[in-house]
């Protein structure tokens, strides 16, 4: 075996200290995760601090797994791992097509992942830049993102809103509109995905993620793409009690001066 990727599986077992796997779906999905080129990445982000110790699994996603992280200085940190072998190549090129901060050659699948992963990053940093709640993102590199970890100091990641009991609806879709509104007008971004398996609960504020997707707004599919995310969030709205139209909302966003 090539000595690099031993030692890099060597000290991938290390990080992990994960004891066993729970199901069968873990132990496959585990298997598609650590590949060559993952173990690889991790080694070289352990070795620079970024990671010490991988804890399990935050959530698992068709195209990636989120890990709960540790660094070298004992922070809690969220390791975002996407899968080349399942990953949607096709939404991958329909949503990077378009927008001028990247050129990438379609037909190179590992290139198109470290493009998605990177405009993840950056998507996160801009966000982060207009006072947006959105995970600190810290690096990208290949096919893993590292990010501050979403949740309470005992180590606990903070729910979805979709599995949470909102203790003030009427305040909540206010944040999350003035959230959209924000994104549009001052990161001049559209999340593209946007619901309530997108927002997280952090001590009852909402925190955005999952914005590898997300586009400028000057992209040819950005309006389309924001009707999407206000049609998606008033069903989501609804659920909460609170009844809202598209046109109530674009009047918000579209108000909002940038």
């Amino acid at each position: 075996m090539d000595s690099k990727i031993s030692k890099a599986d060597y000290d991938l077992q290390k990080m992990r200290e994960i004891k066993r796997l729970k199901s069968v779906e873990d132990k496959r999905t585990g298997s598609e995760v650590f590949d060559r080129l993952t173990l690889e990445t991790l080694y070289k982000l352990a070795k620079q601090g970024y990671i010490n110790l991988l804890k399990g699994a935050i959530s698992t996603g068709k195209e990636a797994n989120v890990f709960k992280g540790v660094d070298d200085q004992g922070n809690l940190v969220a390791v975002k791992i996407y899968r080349v072998s399942t990953s949607d190549f096709k939404k991958m090129q329909y949503y990077i097509q378009g927008d001028p901060r990247f050129k990438v050659n379609t037909s190179n699948k590992r290139q198109m992942i470290k493009t998605w992963v990177m405009k993840e990053f950056r998507n996160l940093k801009r966000a982060e830049e207009a006072g947006i709640p959105v995970p600190h993102p810290i690096i990208a590199k290949n096919n893993v993102l590292v990010m501050e970890f979403i949740g309470d100091s005992q180590g606990n990641p903070s729910p979805l809103m979709r599995e949470t009991e909102v203790a003030n609806p009427k305040k909540m879709v206010n944040d999350i509109v003035d959230i959209v509104a924000k994104l549009y007008n001052d990161a001049k971004i559209v999340h593209g995905d946007l619901s309530s398996f997108n927002i997280l609960i952090r001590e009852d504020n909402p925190v955005i993620i999952d914005v590898s997707q997300a586009v400028v707004r000057d992209h040819p599919l950005a309006l389309e793409l924001l009707k999407r995310d206000i049609e998606n969030l008033i069903r989501d709205f609804k659920k909460l009690g609170i009844n809202i139209s598209i046109d109530e909302i674009k009047s918000k966003i579209m108000d909002v001066k940038g």
